[in-house]
């Protein structure tokens, strides 16, 4: 199969990993998307191992009221650097895992990394973590997170 640059765009928008990446992704699948897109999740979680020991010095705290204002979450999110803490993908993946501790009430971090993640249930947690450990260059971490209800 020809490989286009649209599909070498498609897996970049899709995943922030480099285009040289996706490119070599897309080869040696022959052109089969879904195979590419396995290969980068596999790829992301070789390179979060590969930073696994690198110091969390930076991060944020996070926050998700229900519409209701009946839960709310916290969440810490940790990275290592200020710069990747500001950064507005970061900032979103902690929203976005804010949001989903509230709708899925995880008990522990490993219960909330093996959850499928509630914005694209494909992806586990740990895969998106991955993904946007890939992104920023740093190690990611969820810290501690808190969820309230009002019954």
């Amino acid at each position: 199969m020809n490989i286009t640059a649209e599909m070498v765009k498609e897996l970049r928008d899709e995943t922030g990993i480099s285009i040289m990446q996706c490119k070599k992704a897309l080869e040696e699948s022959g052109g089969d998307l879904e195979k590419a897109r396995a290969a980068l999740q596999a790829f992301a979680a070789t390179q979060a191992e590969k930073k696994a020991d690198r110091v969390l010095g930076g991060g944020i705290v996070a926050s998700y009221i229900h519409g209701n204002k009946k839960m709310g979450v916290l969440l810490e999110l940790n990275c290592e650097t200020d710069f990747v803490a500001q950064n507005e993908e970061f900032v979103s993946a902690a929203n976005q895992l804010a949001m989903h501790i509230g709708a899925m009430s995880p008990e522990t971090n490993e219960e909330l990394l093996e959850q499928a993640f509630i914005m694209n249930p494909e992806l586990t947690v740990s895969q998106v973590l991955n993904s946007l450990i890939q992104k920023t260059g740093e190690r990611v971490e969820i810290g501690k997170f808190t969820r309230y209800s009002i019954q």
